[in-house]
């Protein structure tokens, strides 16, 4: 049985590591890295940069795996998911062997839109989890715009794409971050007295960011968001839309 630290690293921005995280690295017997295929292989690299930059134990290893690609032929999302997960597990414990302590880097905070605890629960009790905060996207979208995430005593939600192309706007809020879309989908909603700050790859050097009236700049986050896609192979990318 051994241990496993989910270390948040922010965006990929060495800068984001807390002292906790730096120690927490510097504990591992052994540090895990996912390769996610050719195509987002700035993602190990940078995983990569930030090892090399705060790991000074000559004692931990580093194990690098390739992460398995989701099941598309499965048509439900949720058993898609499930599946996924299941074999994710099956490649940690293949990688992690006889080692006690292991850590893994998770981009933001594990606990925000991320399955890393999920998979985790598949090969650890959670008392041998130990889990390191991290800045979230959320957080380095607003530093970036300069914007207060929630209006005055009000409340927001974070929601997904997929929520929010099938939904809309979130009902009985006028502040909603929306994480993991793919496909743009601000451009399913009508955009009057809608406004949107959007951010991709914040947080680190590539940092690109847009915002104001969605009507108005919409089609040019659409725009931008494709080229930087295709220039780099991958895109992270995140918006808070307001109304009112």
């Amino acid at each position: 049985m051994f241990d496993l630290t989910l270390i948040g690293i922010g965006t990929g921005n060495p800068d984001h590591l807390t002292l906790q995280a730096i120690k927490a690295i510097n504990a591992a017997e052994v540090i895990l890295i996912p390769r996610k295929g050719a195509g987002k292989a700035d993602l190990a690299e940078l995983r990569r940069a930030i090892l090399a930059e705060v790991l000074t134990n000559p004692a931990t290893k580093v194990i690098e795996f390739d992460l398995p690609v989701r099941d598309e032929a499965i048509a439900d999302y949720l058993a898609r998911v499930e599946d996924w997960h299941d074999r994710i597990a099956a490649v940690w414990a293949k990688a992690i062997g006889a080692a006690g302590k292991v850590a893994l880097l998770v981009w933001g905070d594990p606990s925000l839109y991320d399955s890393t605890l999920r998979i985790a629960a598949r090969l650890v009790p959670p008392e041998r989890v130990q889990v390191i905060a991290g800045i979230t996207s959320v957080q380095a979208l607003t530093a970036a715009h300069g914007i207060a995430l929630n209006e005055i005593g009000a409340p927001f939600v974070v929601t997904t794409g997929r929520r929010l192309r099938d939904e809309g706007f979130p009902l009985g809020v006028d502040t909603a971050v929306v994480m993991l879309d793919g496909e743009c989908s601000f451009q399913a909603l009508d955009p009057t007295g809608v406004s949107i700050w959007w951010g991709g790859y914040v947080g680190m050097a590539e940092q690109i960011i847009l915002g104001g009236d969605l009507a108005e700049v919409g089609p040019q986050i659409v725009q931008m968001r494709a080229a930087a896609r295709a220039a780099h192979g991958w895109i992270m990318d995140i918006y808070l839309l307001r109304r009112g």
